[in-house]
């Protein structure tokens, strides 16, 4: 199918981009990995598309100290080639290589992603889960969102339609960290059926301040309440576990479509969650 008819521009900064989409019926366009089949199915229908790839404030990762910036124009190829996220930002690095495949992953952008707000993508699921903020700028004022108070519903987030993410801010890593993510899909690089990303402190063996959050059936990212800040230790039985990973899978409010039935997904979760579980303990254990 062909694109219903816009105005296209391309501005070089930031303030004519605003200017745009404060004036007209627009969508930003950055990576375009799902902008662009949506307009040819004609599910998306703006008056103007802004291209903001030109713009070169809105690019590069940067290590802030106890952030680190993720500019609205990277490419979740760079944020894989990263040394910075490698290092200060493990969960991203983790769930990085399960984004799509290399040729979406060389054009499509992580903050694009966190803007689309797809319940099966990683980067929402990984924001919610580090608590990360993203940086909101329009022409009246720039403001700074909790990726937990961002993702509202299914494809709806906190941003308004004359506002840009211009960067969104992952904090660092500690060194007592540990970090956990998984998914199950039919193929590699196919949308989450199920996913779960987690992290947790460790001393002394003991994993502590548990936070889970379930993605892929979920309307958006799920942060576990029931198990927020529980403590696994070598000690801690694999049933145990067993029965953490079911109080976590009970939360869950799966969408039943072609991937499955709630209760499939459910159980699917469970058992994911199980082996996360075992294997951040063992990593906490062996450390």
């Amino acid at each position: 199918m062909k694109a219903p008819e816009f105005s296209y521009r391309r501005p070089a900064d930031v303030e004519t981009a605003l200017a745009l989409l404060a004036e007209h019926d627009a969508q930003v366009l950055a990576g375009g990995q799902s902008l662009i089949p949506t307009l040819n199915m004609r599910l998306s229908s703006p008056g103007m598309l802004v291209d903001i790839n030109r713009i070169e404030a809105l690019r590069g990762i940067e290590d802030r100290g106890r952030e680190i910036r993720v500019g609205a124009l990277v490419r979740h190829a760079e944020v894989l080639d990263s040394s910075i996220v490698g290092a200060r930002v493990p969960l991203l690095a983790l769930a990085i290589p399960h984004v799509a495949h290399m040729a979406v992953r060389n054009r499509g952008t992580t903050c694009g992603s966190l803007a689309l707000a797809d319940p099966a993508a990683e980067m929402p699921a990984v924001a919610v889960a580090l608590d990360a903020h993203i940086v909101l700028r329009s022409r009246a004022a720039t403001r700074t969102v909790p990726a937990r108070a961002f993702f509202q519903d299914l494809y709806q987030t906190a941003r308004n339609d004359d506002e840009l993410i211009a960067e969104a801010m992952f904090p660092a890593a500690s060194a007592d960290e540990v970090f956990g993510f998984a998914e199950l899909n039919r193929r590699h690089g196919d949308f989450a059926v199920v996913g779960v990303a987690a992290k947790a402190r460790k001393a002394g063996g003991t994993l502590q301040s548990l936070t889970v959050v379930v993605f892929g059936c979920e309307r958006k990212p799920l942060l576990s309440t029931r198990v927020a800040g529980a403590t696994i230790d070598a000690g801690t039985s694999d049933q145990s576990l067993r029965d953490l990973a079911n109080a976590i899978a009970e939360e869950m409010d799966p969408m039943e479509n072609h991937q499955g039935r709630s209760d499939t997904k459910r159980r699917q979760g469970a058992i994911l969650l199980q082996r996360l579980l075992q294997d951040m303990r063992k990593r906490a254990v062996d450390a």
